[in-house]
């Protein structure tokens, strides 16, 4: 079929693309927002830095069910009916989040917070499981540079939503309540650009696979590292529940116990494809580095410097991202880097950005060091999808879903949380060190608690927000708030760790492929599940056909 995008497999091809855009957008608006107002709420309800880093959390972990749900269902019940749940999901998630009232106890205030930004990943989770496959079903010859491009909307939000909460609060003092409402205006617009429109089918579908045979590749290992992301969640959300016990605990691991089960069953036991695991452990990573720390870092940099400046640093790197995410194709094309190659590029650069930004002092300083962190966060998210629709046609929008879930679920539980917990403890330690009696004063009557590290008692919020909006603060205000600019240079430094790791993982992946004739795409072919090359040469298990080393062919 002729298109006016020789790319392309269908004629509505780029109405498609721009319709996905603009729905990342409305979650990348939404995000920047609520980003720069976790201070907002920090002052108005008194939450620490760990309940924040929770509401925050949640906001990623609705992603997940939305994208692995979705990811089960898109290639059986259809692209457009996703759509539309995604639509009345983000309309909702407003209500919710719009409910808390002054008088309110603090405890309904976080409820409603948190279930609101639940609906809201929930919403933008069932629409990437939406946009993912279908784009890399749309452009199969160009994955990595359209997929990137799709995603350019994610900063493009950031820079609109961080726009507009950083004239409507500094300069305005416009209600939060108002600034977060702006994300329901892109949710109108992608509304319209899905109606009425044709959805083509991914490779996977067409050819007539099962859900057990696109789930083959995944098999335990992959559905491990699901499943394991899955027991946090239901242990956190349980633990409350059962305060002086583990049962919460052992609620969530029983679940996602129950559920790596079922994938044992649904696979006939195949114990899926080792570079699937890998992939998806380094994405859990790629979302606590990168969207745990976008999630902080206004936060971060406006404590350190201004909240203005803060909120132009969130700029600054989200307009990088945007631009430089339409140049993938250049630089994979262009510069002969492969996927793995701009991966190990970047993570080496984010590594380094973070441990530059620990140290800042000037906004030209913080300008230089976000701008390597920038550049090195850009190419993450989107090649790293690329890289699962390139290796894995078997699995349909599957494998893709699951990574995409594994990446936000790690943000919120992970990323959001960990950054959260890390804030308190640094800021705590530090205004410890420096006077014990004031940190007696200023301390958070409940403790954080993070994942297997120690209990620590982080600052008030409301206390280190009246600290720091003082016109003539005391010595005591000043202490605090320098403890609290310490706790945030810490955090960064002990964040730039994720990216290291990430680093020398690439780096054995690059090896690996290097070892065995270089990254190839793959494709099906025929009507049988068997995994080709470009060249339309089987590709051995060993080296990366039926699933990268899958145990059984199907």
């Amino acid at each position: 079929m002729a298109t006016n995008q020789p790319d392309a497999i269908s004629a509505n091809a780029n109405r498609l693309l721009w319709a996905g855009f603009t729905a990342i957008l409305a979650a990348g608006v939404g995000f920047a927002i609520r980003g720069g107002i976790f201070d907002n709420w920090g002052g108005e309800y008194g939450f620490t830095n760990l309940e924040l880093g929770q509401i925050g959390g949640a906001g990623f972990t609705g992603f997940c069910f939305g994208i692995f749900i979705g990811g089960l269902v898109v290639d059986k019940i259809g692209y457009g009916k996703l759509v539309a749940v995604a639509f009345l999901l983000h309309i909702a998630s407003a209500f919710v989040t719009f409910m808390p009232a002054a008088e309110m106890p603090k405890e309904e205030v976080y409820n409603f917070l948190f279930w609101g930004m639940f609906l809201f990943a929930l919403a933008n989770g069932t629409l990437e499981a939406v946009a993912n496959p279908l784009i890399s079903t749309l452009f199969p010859t160009k994955r990595t540079h359209y997929l990137n491009i799709l995603h350019a909307s994610w900063p493009a939000g950031m820079i609109l939503g961080g726009v507009l909460g950083w004239v409507l609060d500094d300069y305005y003092g416009v209600h939060w309540k108002y600034q977060l409402a702006f994300y329901l205006v892109p949710t109108v617009v992608y509304g319209f650009m899905f109606l009425g429109q044709k959805f083509p089918q991914s490779e996977a579908s067409e050819k007539g696979l099962t859900l057990a045979e696109m789930f083959k590749d995944v098999g335990l290992v992959g559905g491990a590292v699901a499943c394991f992301m899955l027991a946090l969640f239901f242990a956190s959300v349980c633990g409350p529940m059962f305060p002086d016990s583990s049962m919460g605990n052992y609620i969530g691991y029983g679940i996602g116990g129950v559920l790596l089960i079922a994938i044992a069953l649904l696979t006939n036991f195949s114990l899926g494809a080792w570079l699937i695991f890998v992939l998806f452990v380094t994405h859990a990573l790629v979302g606590a580095v990168e969207l745990g720390t976008d999630g902080w870092i206004q936060n971060i940099t406006g404590n350190i410097l201004s909240s203005s400046e803060g909120k132009m640093l969130f700029i600054y790197t989200s307009a990088i991202m945007f631009f430089l995410r339409f140049c993938a194709d250049f630089i994979e094309k262009k510069l002969g880097l492969s996927p793995i190659g701009i991966l190990l590029v970047c993570s080496v650069l984010a590594c380094v950005g973070l441990n530059l930004a620990s140290g800042i002092t000037t906004f030209a300083g913080a300008l230089f060091a976000l701008g390597i962190y920038a550049v090195g966060k850009t190419f993450f998210w989107p090649t790293m999808l690329a890289v699962i629709g390139d290796r894995f046609p078997r699995t349909g929008a599957v494998a893709m879903s699951i990574m995409g879930g594994i990446g936000m679920m790690s943000a919120g539980l992970i990323g959001s949380a960990g950054l959260g917990y890390a804030k308190d403890r640094y800021a705590g330690e530090a205004l410890q060190q420096a006077n014990a009696e004031v940190c007696e004063e200023y301390k958070s009557e409940a403790p954080s608690q993070f994942l297997v590290f120690k209990e620590v008692h982080g600052l008030d919020g409301s206390k280190v927000d009246e600290a720091g909006k003082a016109e003539n603060p005391t010595e005591d205000q000043i202490l605090v708030s320098e403890s609290s600019i310490t706790g945030d240079r810490n955090t960064l430094v002990a964040d730039s760790f994720i990216p290291g790791i990430m680093a020398v993982i690439y780096l054995l992946l690059f090896f690996y492929f290097k070892a065995i004739g270089g990254y190839k795409t793959v494709h099906l072919a025929g009507s049988t599940a068997e995994v080709f090359d470009k060249n339309d040469e089987v590709i051995p298990a060993h080296e990366g056909g039926n699933g990268d080393g899958d145990a059984s062919k199907s």
